[in-house]
């Protein structure tokens, strides 16, 4: 592709390097910020700056937040017996978007995937298994996508916390098998949440 302009080329470059997003989708977003006045792209700027130098991270689950700690963990009236492990901070929007639970969550930061080099150190587990085994928790539900790493990290976690006297369940397979769950429709990954099963039921169906 070529250019009139380096500006424009450098803008275009850095643009395609986000998910999903190729050269002319990136030159056509470029070309409408050029268009838009100068100060409309100042405020994306500032905000994308402001995002990436201000954002904090829960000290208690690893959500995304403005402060130490998020408004979930920060909300008494939330049940703070029951933790949703997810993987990433878009399941704990997906979730949240059904209206389902009233628990607090866990964020792993992803999942056990020796092919691409990830490892439970590498995850937040942890910090997961100390608040488990504090004595803090009745129940804890595994909302990880229903892959063959969701599965493995799944059985990973359960076999750190299965001497703890907790209730461990897992979401409901509402979620088709190999299905990331920040894609399900709010309605079946509502019920899957609802309708979470035994976690030592899952595995040993399979």
């Amino acid at each position: 592709m070529e250019f009139s302009s380096k500006l424009i080329e450098k803008a275009v470059n850095e643009m395609s390097q986000l998910p999903g997003i190729g050269k002319r989708t990136a030159l056509r977003l470029v070309l409408h910020l050029l268009k838009q006045p100068k100060e409309q792209t100042g405020f994306l700027s500032q905000a994308l700056v402001a995002m990436r130098e201000d954002i904090k991270y829960c000290t208690s689950c690893h959500n995304i937040s403005d402060s130490m700690m998020c408004e979930i963990c920060a909300n008494k009236s939330r049940n703070h017996q029951i933790i949703c492990i997810v993987e990433d901070i878009r399941d704990v929007m997906a979730i949240e978007n059904t209206g389902q639970f009233r628990g607090i969550y866990h964020v792993l930061g992803g999942k056990i995937s020796p092919i691409d080099g990830v490892g439970p150190s590498q995850l937040n587990i942890t910090t997961l298994v100390e608040k488990v085994k504090s004595g803090s928790v009745n129940e804890i539900i595994f909302a990880l996508s229903s892959t063959m790493e969701g599965d493995t990290t799944n059985f990973y976690i359960y076999k750190q916390i299965a001497d703890c006297e907790i209730i461990i369940s897992t979401i409901a397979r509402g979620i088709s098998v190999g299905d990331e769950l920040e894609y399900a429709d709010e309605v079946t990954l509502g019920r899957s949440i609802l309708h979470r099963v035994p976690f030592e039921k899952s595995f040993k169906n399979n």
